[in-house]
């Protein structure tokens, strides 16, 4: 959820990359600030799940996912912008699935997520997550500019009906 209740709006969902699209494979945030979203989790590679510190590479997934992709996973899609997207190359047969990993960094009053490209120039460059204004909701891309401000958040146990932050 955004750190601040109001306008910021709401939490994570899933939406239609596309007007002819048959299944929500992109990520949004809802634009209303009584929407918390769906459930997402965190895992550390090769580790089990315990204390994610910030820069901690992770892979981010719904709880649980549409029947039409192969995966929860979030992954950037290739296109003009890039965007966060479900699935593999299986479920993106038009687009091209970048390589790279996601990891969160202490933001403002909360956190914001980053994504490191495996073949960057320069090498280890990361780049913020953003959002751009979208029919079906806010539309988490790679930034288009240096100027877009960060997608940024405050985490809270999705078994708490509160909105209070857990970090």
């Amino acid at each position: 959820m955004p750190p601040i209740f109001g306008a910021a709006g709401g939490g994570v969902k899933l939406g239609h990359d596309t007007e002819s699209s048959t299944c929500p494979v992109a990520v949004f945030q809802d634009y209303s600030e009584v929407v918390n979203g769906l459930q997402v989790k965190f895992i550390i590679p090769g580790i089990s799940p315990g204390i994610i510190f910030t820069g901690t590479t992770l892979n981010i997934s719904f709880v649980e996912k549409p029947e039409c992709v192969e995966s929860s996973i979030w992954a950037i899609v290739a296109g003009w912008p890039a965007w966060i997207g479900i699935g593999g190359d299986e479920d993106h047969q038009e687009s091209e699935i970048l390589t790279g990993k996601f990891n969160i960094q202490k933001h403002g009053l909360g956190y914001k997520f980053v994504f490191c490209p495996t073949y960057a120039i320069p090498p280890g460059s990361c780049y913020d997550i953003v959002k751009i204004d979208d029919v079906n909701g806010r539309r988490l891309i790679l930034p288009m500019d240096d100027v877009s401000a960060p997608f940024e958040f405050v985490l809270f146990d999705a078994g708490d009906a509160t909105r209070n932050s857990v970090v």
